[in-house]
C-alpha cells in the first residue's frame, strides 16, 4: 500500500488547511454561541471547489476519490471548526451528491449537483424517527400511490440542517411490512423540496453542534412527484445503506481533524502553563501520556478510515473497516476534547478556550450517526462470525 500523497492530494489538503484556519476557532465559537449556520464558511469552501471533491468534473466537481474527501474534512475541522463541521459534508456531498450521483436521473445530476457544488443549492436527510432510530427497518413514515407520484405521511426526528436546505432526501415506506416479501423491501427513496406544502418542523434544544439545527420534521399528506424518486421503488433500502456508508467515513474524518485540534489547544497550553516553579506542566508525564494515548489512537482510526475510502472508490465492501474506524475516532475524540479541558484546569471550562465546545460536539458522535453499541454488534456478526442478539 503507498501511504505516500501526490503533488495533487499535497495541493488539496494545503488548500483544505487555508480555508480552515481563515475560518478559526473564534469563528466557530461565535457560532456556536449564535446558533448559526457557517454559511461563510461553506461558501468558501465550495469557492475552493473542496465541495465536490468526489463529483464528476462535468457536474461541477473534481473528479477526485473518497479518500481525498476524507483528507478534505480532517483538514477544515483540525483549522477551527472542530467534529460539526464533517457534518455539513454529509448534508451536501454525502446526502445530496451520492445519493443523486449514484440513483439521480440524468436531469436530476444537470439540475442539482452543479448548483451543490456551488454553494447554490444544499441538502439534508430526513430518516430517524420517534419509534424507529438504529432500526431503521421499522420506519412508519409512509408513501402511498397517488395519481401521478405519492403522498407521504409521517415523522421525523433529529433532522440535521432542515432551514438550510433546499432539498430533502426523504425515506418511506412505499410497501408495507406485511405485503412485502420481507422488511428490507418495500422502502424508497424521494428527494423532495424542503418548502413544500404539507412539510413542517421545528427545532430540537441540544447541547452541542449549535451550527446546525436539529429538527422534528412532520409529512402531513404531502404531494411527491413520480420524478422526484431515488432510484427504484421498494428497493431503496440498499440503495440508503450505499448512502449510510459513506457517512461514516466523513464522521470519521471530522472527528479525527477534531481531536488533532484538541491535541494542538492542549499542547499550546501545557508549553506555556507553569504552577509550581518555572517547568511548564507540559514536562510532567501525567499531562503527556494521556495526550499521547489519544494521539495515537487518532493516527489509527485515520488510516483505517483511509483503508475504508480507498476500497470505496475501488469498489470494495468496506463496512467494517469504516465502522471500526468511527468507533476508535469517536471515543478517542470525546475523550482528548475532555483530556485538552483537563490539562487546562479551570480554565478548560470557560468557553475563550474553546476545549469544551470540541468536547460537546465530538460526544454526540459517539451514539451518531450509529452508536458504538451498533457497531460492536456489527463487527461480532461480520467480522467475528458470533450470533446476532437483536
Amino acid at each position: 500500500m503507498d501511504f505516500i500523497l501526490n503533488d495533487e492530494q499535497k495541493l488539496m489538503i494545503e488548500t483544505a488547511r487555508k480555508v480552515g484556519e481563515a475560518f478559526g476557532p473564534d469563528y466557530w465559537r461565535q457560532h456556536d454561541a449564535d446558533k448559526a449556520f457557517p454559511s461563510e464558511c461553506w461558501q468558501a469552501i465550495c469557492d475552493a471547489g473542496l465541495a465536490g471533491a468526489m463529483l464528476p468534473e462535468e457536474l461541477g466537481g473534481a473528479g477526485l476519490g473518497m479518500v481525498e474527501v476524507a483528507l478534505i474534512i480532517e483538514e477544515l475541522c483540525a483549522g477551527g471548526a472542530g467534529a460539526t463541521l464533517a457534518q455539513v459534508f454529509m448534508l451536501n456531498p454525502i446526502f445530496g451528491g451520492v445519493s443523486v450521483a449514484k440513483y439521480g436521473t440524468d436531469q436530476m445530476k444537470r439540475d442539482w449537483l452543479p448548483k451543490m457544488c456551488s454553494g447554490e443549492m444544499q441538502f439534508c436527510m430526513a430518516l430517524t424517527e420517534p419509534d424507529a432510530g438504529t432500526n431503521s427497518l421499522e420506519l412508519r413514515t409512509t408513501a402511498v400511490a397517488d395519481s401521478g407520484g405519492w403522498r407521504l405521511n409521517g415523522q421525523k426526528i433529529w433532522i440535521t440542517g432542515v432551514p438550510q436546505s433546499q432539498k430533502m432526501l426523504v425515506v418511506a415506506r412505499t410497501t408495507p411490512v406485511d405485503q412485502s416479501p420481507k422488511k428490507t423491501r418495500g422502502i424508497s427513496l424521494f428527494m423532495i423540496d424542503t418548502d413544500r406544502e404539507g412539510v413542517s418542523y421545528t427545532a430540537i434544544d441540544k447541547l452541542g453542534t449549535n451550527t446546525l439545527s436539529s429538527s422534528q420534521v412532520y409529512f402531513d399528506n404531502v404531494h411527491v412527484r413520480a420524478d422526484e424518486l431515488i432510484g427504484d421503488v421498494d428497493k431503496g433500502w440498499h440503495q440508503l445503506l450505499d448512502v449510510l456508508n459513506t457517512e461514516r467515513i466523513v464522521t470519521t474524518a471530522g472527528l479525527v481533524g477534531a481531536g488533532r485540534l484538541a491535541i494542538r489547544l492542549g499542547v499550546d497550553y501545557a508549553k506555556e502553563r507553569r504552577v509550581f516553579g518555572t517547568t511548564p506542566i507540559g514536562a510532567y508525564q501525567s499531562i503527556q501520556f494521556p495526550l499521547a494515548q489519544h494521539w495515537a489512537e487518532l493516527e489509527a482510526a485515520k488510516l483505517l478510515n483511509l483503508k475504508a475510502a480507498s476500497l470505496f472508490d475501488h469498489g470494495v465492501p468496506f463496512g467494517s473497516e469504516s465502522n471500526a474506524a468511527k468507533l476508535i475516532a469517536s471515543q478517542a475524540a470525546s475523550a482528548v476534547a475532555e483530556r485538552a479541558m483537563q490539562v487546562m484546569g479551570g480554565m478548560g471550562f470557560a468557553k475563550e478556550m474553546h476545549a469544551e465546545r470540541l468536547w460537546r460536539d465530538a460526544r454526540l458522535f459517539r451514539f451518531a450517526p450509529v452508536s458504538e453499541e451498533m457497531i460492536l454488534n456489527y463487527i461480532a456478526t461480520a467480522n467475528l462470525g458470533l450470533p446476532r442478539s437483536y
